[in-house]
């Protein structure tokens, strides 16, 4: 099959097989944008909802820009990933600071946390630039159909992958064939039971008339994944409690935080500790977090490290904190939450 034929094939299936979301066809590059940032590392039912709360509440560019860091935190909480958020603060400011967005690669790419995916998704969609956006989803239907088996993780594989991509793509219609990859990665050529009986492309899929659906894509080993050991202590005082600010150079960098303890000696606090939960498991990339969950109600407020503030407990929904800390709340007694 040539390579104009496989681009005829896909557009013509995404045409009638296309997902209908609610960033396409809007023409607008910030809505876009925001929905490429939220969907890097989200499952797209997931994303969806997010997309939608996230522009209810900075409607422009300009509105993001405006907002304090705790506001954008807050409204990306649950989603993980932080330094997306951050990023995408950072580049708002840059966007309104330089009177709008850059309309060449080049400039989509200077934006903070816009890499070369983005800025090619961005860049097709909103602009029409003739710009291949290779993510997971191509990767995988790339090396199957062409019977690459070079490792989509190295630099050789990239370069590799990423000539090909360009090579397909139809210049005139750049972002509907870029939708089209992801789209038809995502639904039909799946990482497991992809729908090769009536794939478009079937006849000329090399991973299919070999027999190596399941050995395509190749990836070199992965890193070995980690445990860390996290114990949080929920101290209630008076109706108030005490939260940290996550610093920078860790995960979850400008969230909140109740007490932490990562060497296993719980902290002497002049009361009982009740036991909410032990060994809760939470999985991050290359890293298998497990935590132990307290609850501390002390009649006065302990000496604590330096950094830690006082709320009232009510408040604390005004504060973004990662994932693992909304199950510890969620566990709290009903005296605790309602103080």
């Amino acid at each position: 099959m040539q390579q104009s034929t496989f681009t005829t094939a896909l557009l013509r299936w995404f045409a009638q097989y296309g997902r209908e979301l609610p960033w396409r066809g809007i023409g607008d590059p910030y809505g876009i944008w925001v929905s490429e940032i939220i969907l890097q590392q989200t499952r797209i039912e997931q994303g969806r909802d997010y997309w939608l709360r996230f522009m209810e509440r900075f409607p422009t560019v300009e509105a993001l820009a405006a907002a304090s860091e705790d506001e954008v935190l807050r409204q990306w909480q649950g989603l993980g990933y932080y330094s997306r958020a951050r990023n995408m603060h950072t580049a708002a400011r840059q966007i309104v600071a330089q009177g709008g967005f850059p309309r060449t690669i080049e400039g989509l790419r200077a934006l903070k946390g816009v890499g070369d995916y983005t800025a090619a998704a961005v860049g097709s969609m909103a602009f029409g630039l003739p710009a291949a956006a290779v993510d997971g989803n191509v990767y995988r239907v790339l090396s199957r159909h062409y019977g690459i088996d070079v490792p989509i993780n190295t630099t050789r594989g990239k370069r590799t992958f990423e000539t090909l991509a360009a090579e397909l793509l139809p210049k005139t219609e750049a972002g509907t064939f870029n939708q089209a990859m992801m789209d038809f990665g995502a639904t039909w050529c799946t990482p497991k039971s992809p729908r090769c009986l009536d794939c478009p492309v079937a006849e000329s899929c090399d991973a299919l008339r070999t027999g190596r659906t399941t050995q395509l894509p190749v990836k070199e080993k992965k890193l070995k994944v980690q445990e860390r050991h996290l114990t949080y202590i929920y101290i209630r005082c008076d109706g108030m409690t005490a939260l940290h600010r996550r610093p920078a150079g860790d995960i979850w960098q400008g969230l909140w935080e109740p007490l932490l303890v990562e060497d296993g000696r719980l902290p002497e606090l002049g009361c009982p500790l009740t036991l909410l939960a032990g060994r809760v498991k939470h999985v991050l990339t290359h890293r298998i977090l497990l935590a132990d969950f307290y609850l501390a109600q002390v009649e006065q407020k302990p000496d604590l490290p330096s950094g830690y503030i006082w709320i009232k407990e009510h408040d604390i929904i005004d504060y973004a904190v990662p994932r693992l800390v909304e199950k510890m709340l969620l566990l709290l007694p009903p005296e605790s939450r309602d103080a």
